[in-house]
């Protein structure tokens, strides 16, 4: 069923969790990951029900590299069989796909799937899906700074104000802002994840296992959100009463 509950939101999560969901059930650590994709497949598509505008999901960070070579391995696996299974229903759907970060160290393979995916979904009008995979904020923002440097060394006409509104672009691309982030499994880091659109977001850590996390959990994360005061920075206006006076 529709809903306009998350209308307009740019909701991101760190799927934190899987491996320990895994080990405490005496379960290998793929395990977790696969059930990791279920709990991703069922939260796209109620964040698409409820009205969220953008979802960014952490996949895999830059650091997780450091994992065994044999754990990596079955992660891209599991990300390669996701997508060419889940392609065609993200396009029914409206759902337009888009990848953040590196691609020159990901298998050949799911560059090929990744690149696809995003092709076959880019007509889509619904909720737009970011995926980060190899992705370090920290990078991207090294990154898009560095073009800026390059850009106004070629132009002397850019105000300060262009060139931060342009690295603003590069880095966050057509998501925008963060509103709410969330991050199951415990931990209470962003660890190097949208730290730029995240400047002002609401932030809201869980106990629950990312397998676990389910459509209720997003409902009463966004429930939340939408209880918490926003100013970014500024006073609150005064409310005026019927009578006439501030209070």
């Amino acid at each position: 069923m529709q809903s306009s509950w998350g209308q307009g939101l740019h909701v991101a999560i760190i799927m934190d969790g899987n491996g320990r969901w895994a080990t405490r059930r005496g379960l290998p650590r793929m395990a977790g990951h696969r059930a990791g994709l279920a709990a991703a497949r069922r939260i796209v598509e109620h964040a698409s029900d409820i009205g969220i505008r953008c979802l960014t999901l952490y996949a895999f960070s830059s650091d997780n590299w450091r994992r065994p070579a044999p754990e990596v391995q079955s992660i891209f696996w599991l990300l390669r069989a996701f997508l060419r299974m889940e392609t065609e229903r993200m396009r029914a759907r409206g759902v337009r796909l888009e990848v953040i970060g590196r691609r020159d160290r990901l298998p050949k393979p799911v560059m090929r799937a990744i690149e696809k995916s995003e092709w076959v979904t880019a007509a889509g009008r619904g909720i737009h899906l970011r995926v980060a995979i190899d992705y370090s904020s920290r990078e991207a923002i090294a990154r898009a700074a560095a073009e800026c440097v390059r850009t106004a060394a070629a132009s002397s006409e850019q105000s300060c104000e262009e060139l931060r509104l342009k690295l603003m672009r590069a880095v966050a691309g057509d998501g925008g802002d963060v509103d709410l982030l969330i991050r199951t499994g415990g931990e209470k880091r962003l660890s190097d994840f949208l730290l730029w659109e995240s400047a002002y977001a609401e932030l809201l850590f869980t106990e629950r296992m990312w397998p676990d996390f389910d459509e209720g959990d997003l409902d009463a994360a966004v429930e939340e959100f939408q209880h918490r005061e926003r100013r970014f920075g500024a006073v609150p206006a005064p409310v005026v009463s019927i009578a006439g006076g501030a209070r």
